[in-house]
């Protein structure tokens, strides 16, 4: 239930409400806008009487929540949550962010390189996996804790924020002491017990779609996190199963009107993983600016050819400074700053 107080409504007032909604057993999500005060009530409203409440002269409306998501729920939230990563904004009106680096992290001097190569194009977070889940039990899985050490020192040198997955609660503490937004894979985006381990660490999280889950799916895993107390979530979609050949998955952009009409976290757009082909991300990753999206995160590789995971989607350094450079363009012709 969204319960919508007028501007001017006392603190006492406010706290006294607060108290009493709680005294139901209920959690209350506090809002508050230029114009309005939302209270979210989260929990069995269906005690509550909308006449009641509606009686204090205090409150404006009174709104049930029909969608089994309440914290992401726009209705609870109807400004838009910006994601602060390591100083870097992620959400809002302004400024679309940018993610880039290659898929795993092979060595200390490479993820540095590929550091430098991205900053100097323009982006303003590293991304680079340490873990790699693979469909293959025999293909490079990454460095492990020595990737996660390795992309603190290309921080270091650079000043990126750096964005890695998650695999395992087991990992917890080395991703709070070292990783500044934290990374759930598709194929993690349902493990429940993980979802609500890393919503305890309130740390930024980057929450992929699952390659066969519905949009409602999605944003109830969001919602896991969200309930466990922490509210930066962004949301990025990376394209799903469908039975198309063509391209490693089908990205549906519809997502990005969609999932900002229904919820007020940040999306953003993994062209790299939905295209899986270098040739077809930049004009997928203009498409997603165009449609709203908050950010990219694009695979980015100075020798593809020898990458020991996913090269053949990354794109050369050159290339990607050249892609930067059309997104600009096409930011400002939005009316947003890239």
């Amino acid at each position: 239930m969204i319960v919508t107080l007028k501007k001017q409504t006392p603190k006492t007032e406010i706290n006294r409400l607060t108290g009493l909604f709680e005294s139901r057993g209920l959690k209350i999500h506090f809002s508050e806008g230029d114009n309005y005060i939302v209270l979210g009530l989260v929990g069995d409203a269906t005690q509550l009487s909308e006449r009641d409440i509606l009686a204090n002269e205090w409150v404006s409306n009174v709104q049930r929540v029909g969608a089994p998501y309440k914290l992401a729920n726009r209705m609870f939230h109807p400004d838009d949550t910006v994601v602060d990563v390591g100083g870097i904004k992620i959400g809002g009106h302004e400024k679309i962010a940018v993610i880039a680096g290659p898929c795993a992290v092979e060595s200390e001097e490479a993820i540095i390189e590929a550091a430098k190569e991205v900053k100097e194009a323009g982006a303003e977070l590293l991304r680079g996996g340490a873990y790699k889940p693979r469909t293959s039990p025999y293909s490079f899985q990454g460095l492990g804790y020595e990737g996660i050490l390795d992309l603190a020192k290309a921080r270091e040198i650079t000043g990126l924020p750096v964005v890695t997955e998650i695999m395992s609660v087991d990992h917890l503490e080395e991703f709070a002491e070292n990783v500044d937004l934290i990374q759930i894979g598709a194929r993690n985006m349902q493990n429940f017990d993980l979802l609500k381990e890393v919503g305890k660490l309130k740390k930024p999280v980057l929450l992929k779609r699952g390659m066969s889950a519905t949009i409602e799916e999605w944003i109830m895993a969001a919602e896991y996190i969200m309930a466990s107390g922490n509210p930066n979530v962004i949301f990025c979609e990376r394209g799903i199963r469908t039975f198309e050949k063509y391209t490693r998955n089908t990205l549906d952009l519809a997502v990005i009107p969609l999932l900002k009409e229904k919820t007020h976290l940040p999306v953003i757009i993994d062209p790299s993983h939905a295209t899986g082909d270098w040739k077809l991300i930049e004009p997928v990753a203009l498409a997603a600016i165009a449609a709203g999206a908050d950010g990219l995160m694009i695979e980015v590789h100075p020798h593809p050819e020898c990458a020991l995971s996913d090269g053949a989607q990354s794109l050369k350094p050159a290339k990607f400074a050249e892609l930067m450079k059309k997104a600009r363009k096409v930011a400002n012709a939005v009316g947003r700053d890239l």
